[in-house]
């Protein structure tokens, strides 16, 4: 069974992506020094580009809102 851990809170996730943004590390240099890998950090920093209108997607507010009505038709469906 894999290992499985619980999610980074969002203010550890807002600090990576600011030290991206304002410091211009990059999501490689933060993997070293911190735990989540690379391509985590550059996930947060694409989500925060969409949350913030800079870039085309589902804002994280969409996805939860997605999430919410998909489990709902599970269930209206009896499926779940």
């Amino acid at each position: 069974m894999p290992r499985t851990r619980p999610a980074y809170p969002a203010e550890y996730k807002a600090e990576m992506v600011r030290l991206v943004r304002e410091e211009g590390r990059t999501p490689a240099s933060l993997a070293k020094e911190f735990e989540p890998t690379g391509p985590s950090i550059a996930s947060w920093v694409a989500q925060a580009e969409i949350d913030d209108g800079d870039r085309d997607g589902l804002t994280t507010d969409e996805k939860a809102e997605l999430k919410r009505l998909r489990s709902e038709v599970r269930v209206l469906k009896g499926c779940g």
